[in-house]
């Protein structure tokens, strides 16, 4: 098989990437990335191409001629390219449109006589809102509460809308909270470590009492390695997380303890 992993050098792109070259993905003979490069991608997150193994294309999800062409012989189709920091979507909204909605439009544009190829859009548990306690499921209505959030939401309602109308394959995850390698510094617990590391305060939203599940991206990819690979999830979005939940205080004041950091948690 031959996949297309679009937004490839971000964070969980290029772990999962790394897991096919690594062989632990069996079953996948050669990858190609494509990727924008803005801000939150880095070549250095991935390795040196490999001759008919893997290859990096830079380009935008957008380009429909591009994408076209990058098409032969593919498989399947995973798609992490995304705007995806709530906080720069709040400041401007424009580029989470064009990106997170036009660009899977666009994609699936291209796609939509191509049922024989797998389409798979990584999504995110904020799409779902707030919820004061329990956990949400599949079925919960989606009522997003910042403008990336909105963003995904659309992403995946145009996703369902092309497996309804052109029956393509496609498959929805959406993810929790990750950390582990790659991960871009201005992340929550990228930043709180680094600004541990260096003694400068620790930032924490509101009164830090928010609880989040958090999960390691190895866990993740494996999760979607399994929605990918399954006919079980043909059309449908998969939750993707685990049972344990952590305030936001409570992580930052964990991680400042074991650095043994003199860093103040501001509010």
């Amino acid at each position: 098989m031959k996949y297309l992993v679009t937004g490839g050098a971000g964070f969980i792109g290029s772990n999962y990437v790394r897991r096919i070259l690594d062989g632990t993905l069996s079953g996948i003979e050669s990858v190609v990335v494509l990727d924008k490069m803005t801000y939150a991608g880095n070549r250095s997150n991935l390795p040196d191409e490999i001759s008919g193994q893997f290859q990096f294309v830079e380009g935008d999800i957008c380009d429909q001629e591009l994408f076209r062409s990058l098409l032969a012989g593919v498989d399947s189709i995973i798609n992490f390219a995304a705007e995806s920091h709530v906080d720069r979507s709040i400041r401007d909204s424009s580029v989470f449109i064009k990106t997170n909605i036009e660009g899977v439009n666009s994609m699936l544009q291209v796609m939509k006589s191509m049922k024989s190829k797998r389409f798979v859009q990584i999504s995110t548990d904020e799409v779902y809102g707030s919820i004061e306690k329990g956990a949400w499921d599949e079925n919960e209505p989606l009522l997003p509460n910042s403008p990336y959030a909105a963003s995904k939401a659309s992403a995946e309602l145009i996703v369902r809308a092309y497996t309804r109308t052109y029956g393509l394959d496609t498959r929805i995850t959406r993810c929790s909270n990750n950390y582990g390698p790659y991960h871009f510094p201005e992340k929550l617990i990228p930043l709180v470590i680094l600004n541990a590391l260096n003694s400068k305060p620790l930032p924490i939203y509101g009164d830090g009492q928010q609880s989040r599940c958090f999960a390691h991206v190895q866990d993740a990819v494996d999760a979607l390695v399994k929605v990918a690979f399954s006919k079980e999830t043909i059309g449908r979005a998969v939750n993707i997380g685990n049972s344990t939940e952590i305030s936001i205080l409570k992580l930052a004041e964990f991680i400042k303890d074991r650095l043994k950091s003199s860093s103040d948690i501001v509010f």
